[in-house]
C-alpha cells in the first residue's frame, strides 16, 4: 500500500516545523554575557572512566560558561553512541548579539563553521580564540536529553574532563587541549559530568 504524497508532504513540513522550533534562538540583548574564559587544570595521568564500550582517558579538568552559537544533534554517524551532540559555543566577544549578528554560523560533519560579508566584526584570531565546537559525551540519559533541548542564545554551565576517546576496535576521537586552534581536531571532547542551561 502506497502513501499518498500529499501525506509525504505534510510529515515534511511537520518535520520542518520541529526542527525550526527545536533550533530557534533565544533572543537575548547586546553586549558581552560570558566574561570569562574557560577554566582547564591539569590532570594525572592514568585516570579512565568507562562509558559503555569506550574507554575515556582524562587529559585535563575543564569547566566552561558560554554561550550557544549552534547545536547540532547527530544519529547516525560512527561518534553519535557516543557524542550525540555537539554544541558550538562562544564566550567573550563571541557572546555579544553585536558580533555575532554580523556572522554566519552553521555546523555539520562535526564542525563548526562561521562567515561574515565585507569585515569581520572583530579580529579572526579573536573569533578563533573565543568560540570552539564542543563535542559533548553525555553521563546520563537524563543529562543527553537536557543537552538536547538547549538552544542558541541560552548561557549555559558544563564541568567535566576533556578526554581521548577509545573503543574496542582501536579508534580512538582526542579532545583539543588549547583554544587557539582551528580545523581538524581543533574540538573539544568533553565527558560532561554537570550541565545547566538558563
Amino acid at each position: 500500500m502506497s502513501i499518498p504524497w500529499r501525506w509525504l508532504w505534510v510529515a515534511l513540513i511537520l518535520l520542518g516545523g520541529w526542527k525550526y522550533l527545536d533550533h530557534r534562538p533565544v533572543k537575548v540583548s547586546s553586549g558581552v554575557l560570558v566574561k570569562d574564559n574557560p577554566v582547564q587544570k591539569d590532570l594525572p595521568k592514568g585516570v579512565v572512566y568507562p562509558q559503555g564500550k569506550y574507554s575515556l582517558v582524562a587529559l585535563a579538568e575543564f569547566e566552561i560558561e558560554a554561550r550557544v552559537l549552534s547545536k547540532e544533534i547527530y544519529h547516525f554517524d560512527r561518534g553519535a553512541e557516543l557524542v550525540p551532540v555537539d554544541l558550538a559555543l562562544g564566550w567573550g566577544a563571541m557572546s555579544d548579539s553585536a558580533v555575532l549578528e554580523q556572522l554566519s554560523i552553521t555546523q555539520g560533519g562535526r564542525f563548526y563553521r562561521y562567515h561574515w560579508k565585507g569585515e569581520p566584526p572583530i579580529p579572526p584570531a579573536d573569533i578563533v580564540r573565543h568560540s570552539a565546537n564542543m563535542h559533548l559525551i553525555p553521563t546520563s540519559p537524563a543529562m543527553a536529553d537536557q543537552i538536547k533541548k538547549v538552544r542558541p542564545g541560552q548561557i549555559v554551565h558544563i564541568t567535566g574532563q576533556l578526554v581521548e576517546a577509545h573503543d574496542p576496535d582501536g579508534g580512538y576521537w582526542r579532545s583539543s587541549l588549547a583554544r587557539e586552534d582551528s580545523g581538524n581536531g581543533a574540538c573539544e571532547l568533553i565527558r560532561v559530568v554537570e550541565f545547566e542551561a538558563r
